[in-house]
């Protein structure tokens, strides 16, 4: 096994170095860290998101936890039997993952919740290691944009070969793995209706179907 989270102080990313210290002072009570993924490395299913939201994972350590698309994400992944327990915005909820990890591209607190190029490049270091530690996976489900390239981009595919689309789903031969994209769960997509919860159990029941 090679895979290794970043350490808490991990200073790779200058930038969200910067707002992670400015956060310590702000909110001594978050975890305020490179947050770890989300789920047993032997899943056959790898959701990959955008980062930690300030007051989401970057407070709880757990990804989207606390975190109003994890309050979308989870509910659906629990009712098609990805997951079981009552999840609860807590990292010791006792909620748990069924043959999913969820994992994030860059996996620090960003600024506004966004990201560079430069630091989504920087952290697929640890996106490329997690990813080559899950034997077993079959399907990638990228939340947005950035995921979708970031995962291309660690596993050397072109870009412009593989265009973002809500619940296309993509064959990444050399790899032997399925990538499915969905619009993120975050609350702007929801309050503005780019995604609907049906629409992500769309994308859910189509994952299920395919790794049949």
């Amino acid at each position: 096994m090679t895979f290794v989270c970043p350490d808490r102080d991990c200073n790779l990313c200058p930038r969200l170095v910067e707002y992670r210290m400015g956060n310590r002072l702000k909110f001594p009570s978050y975890y305020n860290g490179p947050v770890p993924p989300f789920g047993n490395l032997d899943a056959e299913i790898l959701i990959v998101g955008l980062a930690p939201g300030l007051n989401g994972a970057n407070q709880t350590a757990r990804p989207f936890t606390n975190d109003y698309a994890g309050d979308v994400l989870y509910p659906i992944l629990k009712e098609f039997g990805l997951a079981q327990g009552n999840y609860q915005k807590r990292k010791d909820d006792g909620f748990e993952l069924i043959n999913v990890r969820i994992t994030n591209s860059v996996r620090c607190a960003p600024p506004k919740n966004l990201v560079t190029g430069n630091e989504v490049k920087t952290c697929g270091k640890f996106l490329i290691d997690e990813l080559n530690d899950m034997k077993n996976l079959k399907i990638i489900l990228t939340l947005g944009g950035v995921a979708h390239n970031a995962v291309l981009g660690v596993l050397g595919y072109k870009k412009a070969a593989f265009k973002f689309a809500h619940n296309a789903v993509h064959k990444l031969d050399k790899h032997n793995l399925l990538m499915v994209n969905s619009y993120h769960t975050s609350r702007y997509n929801i309050n503005t209706g780019v995604l609907t919860p049906d629409m992500f159990r769309d994308v859910i029941r189509n994952i299920l179907n395919l790794i049949k």
